[in-house]
């Protein structure tokens, strides 16, 4: 079992309040404990931008990604510690995996892509533009790191990539980071830290942890200053309303939950090999992390022509799932990570039920019904009824193994049902039909943060639906947030100031006299 403690203003640190715990969902027992509150969020403020921020900025641009590199290297050491810990909240080793080498593999992205920067401390966003006709005055734009700090606010589902994935972007640019886990999992996001501290890496004041609610820390933010939340649509706009974040101009950037489609072309008859590529991917949507990923697959759209068969071997895949003890070699599925979220996931399903009926359902393991954690789901496939308009199908997304099966006629009809959830961090289509994928495409792009198309080639290389790259922006328009996270060199612009500077050209290309960074 854990003791947590938050790490502020460069101490370790027990909070104040009654004593919480985090409890294994399979066996009932407690992983990890906990004293929320009485901290200082002020001060852990303050120590950041004055200690931290000043300390990262000593250093260039390709320094600092060295220094990643270097981070992710320390982390890589100790993957199989993290992966024991997942355990304890459900995660399978597929699940751990997922969330702890792509966590430290993005970290190392960052390292790489600093790197190849130039040492120096600021970076040229476009060329210089010319502003007068005898050449005499010019302007260019610069990016320089914000003196902020960077505020995490992160959901229970990715407890190592989560972070990490915002991390990585904020000390490239510069910026001190204060790190805020859901409580569920802090337990394995309590050990990250501990771990890169520990490695001697990182300047005083660049990374600090609050484990428990956030308390007034948003009361302390200020212009210059950036929060980033990944959790539900109601919890982000709480946050984007709140006085002191809408007075100061606190940048937020928000990645929250999205009802996520994948959609069939017209091709998709019986044995295309797209239709067995989607009904593989559905499968692995719902059983990765028991389908608790903001980027899982809620809809199936399919042919109409097609739904009947389609369902057929859809609930053959779902019955096929193996739910258990994420321990045991042979599961493929685990719980849920606590048994509210499964009350929670129930909810949902009876809301769904009012307009669509259970057509598969998957078995919970043998010999018991929950589990002592109350935290097992078993997988579950719903069809909308004949002759009912969807709208809790579209609003409501239940944060487990649920998918909803829909119909279409067309691709403008596809694209009408993916538009209808309100904006999705990702859609998929399964086509070998030029047309249809074409159409579709640039008629559902401004309504998902990511179009993946999957026909040829791309049906056995590819990183999969619910798989988030840091060379792609992640993230979605509406109801997904609005915001944008990674994408590169993208991910750097929450922390970083973009300055016009106009001058005597000659002048300017003698104060800035360097190459520009890659593109």
């Amino acid at each position: 079992m854990l003791d947590l403690r938050s790490y502020l203003a460069g101490r370790w640190r027990a909070g104040d309040g009654p004593e919480q715990t985090a409890v294994d969902p399979v066996t009932g027992e407690v992983a990890a404990r906990f004293r929320a509150g009485g901290h200082d969020l002020g001060a852990a403020v303050a120590w950041g931008r004055e200690r931290g921020g000043p300390a990262l900025r000593k250093r260039t641009f390709r320094e600092r990604g060295l220094l990643l590199s270097r981070l992710a290297a320390s982390l890589r050491a100790h993957r199989e510690e993290f992966r024991a810990l997942a355990r304890t909240y459900g995660a399978t080793d597929a699940d751990a995996r997922h969330d702890v080498d792509g966590g430290i593999s993005t970290l190392a992205y960052y390292g790489r892509l600093g790197a190849s920067y130039p040492d120096r401390d600021f970076l040229f966003d476009g060329p210089e533009e010319p502003l007068s006709r005898q050449g005499g005055f010019a302007g260019r734009h610069l990016l320089t790191p914000r003196p902020g700090l960077a505020a995490q606010i992160n959901a229970y589902n990715f407890p190592v990539w989560g972070p990490l994935e915002k991390l990585g972007p904020a000390l490239l640019a510069g910026v001190p980071t204060l790190i805020k886990p859901a409580t569920r999992t802090a337990l394995l996001t309590f050990r990250i830290v501990e771990r890169m501290l520990e490695s001697g890496e990182l300047p005083e004041g660049s990374l600090q942890l609050l484990v428990g609610p956030p308390g007034d820390l948003l009361d302390h933010l200020g212009g210059q200053d950036t929060v980033l939340f990944t959790g539900s649509a109601e919890t982000g706009n709480r946050i984007r309303s709140h006085p002191r974040i809408v007075s100061r101009s606190v940048r937020v950037n928000l990645e929250a939950d999205s009802l996520n489609a994948a959609v069939l072309g017209p091709d998709g008859v019986p044995g295309a090999s797209v239709r067995r590529a989607l009904l593989r991917e559905v499968r692995r949507e719902m059983t990765v992390k028991a389908g608790q990923k903001c980027t899982a697959i809620r809809r199936v759209l399919v042919p109409e022509a097609e739904a009947a068969s389609f369902a057929e071997e859809l609930g053959a895949e779902i019955r096929g799932i193996r739910v258990g003890d994420p321990r045991a070699p042979e599961t493929e599925m685990g719980p849920l990570v606590d048994a509210e979220a499964a009350a929670a996931a129930r909810e949902g399903v009876r809301l769904l039920r009012e307009e669509a009926e259970v057509f598969a359902e998957g078995a919970l393991p043998a010999g018991s019904a929950n589990g002592p954690g109350g935290a097992f789901f078993p997988p579950l496939g719903l069809r909308l009824r004949p002759g009912c308009r969807p709208r809790a199908v579209h609003r409501v997304e239940v944060f487990g193994p649920v998918v909803t099966l829909l119909s279409h006629d067309s691709a403008d009809e596809a694209v009408a049902g993916v538009r209808a959830g309100g904006g999705s961090l990702v859609t998929s289509v399964f086509s070998e039909d030029p047309d249809f994928l074409r159409r579709f495409t640039l008629a559902a792009a401004p309504w998902n943060g990511r179009v993946m198309t999957m026909s040829g080639r791309a049906l056995e290389q590819t990183t999969g639906h619910g798989i988030a790259v840091p060379q792609l922006v992640h993230g979605g328009p509406g109801r997904a947030g609005g915001g944008e996270e990674l994408g590169g060199r993208r991910a750097l612009a929450p922390f970083l100031a973009r300055t016009a500077v106009q001058g005597d050209p000659a002048l300017l290309r003698t104060l800035f006299a360097t190459e520009d960074p890659p593109k």
